[in-house]
């Protein structure tokens, strides 16, 4: 919220200035940037929990995977050691 109170006054001072069309548009565009990156990390931490609980899931399936593959494993090893 702070950083609001600050911005207006900013805002005001620097319109006062009349500044040219291209400062303005880069202050926008960083603006923008700035706006979207804190955007962009709020959902990332929001998100996180979740995602990062998928990837425990999808880790204990590989593993369970793997485990049914290693019987057939030990099976085809087993047979090769015989011939």
């Amino acid at each position: 919220m702070e950083t609001m109170q600050e911005l207006i006054p900013f805002a005001k001072e620097m319109l006062s200035q009349k500044p040219n069309g291209k400062m303005v548009k880069l202050y926008m565009l960083g603006s923008m940037l700035a706006f979207f990156g804190v955007v962009i990390g709020l959902v990332e931490t929001v998100c996180s929990p979740f995602i990062s609980e998928g990837k425990l899931e999808e880790e204990e399936e590989e593993e369970e995977e793997e485990k049914k593959k290693m019987p057939a494993l030990i099976k085809i090893w087993t047979l090769s050691i015989k011939i």
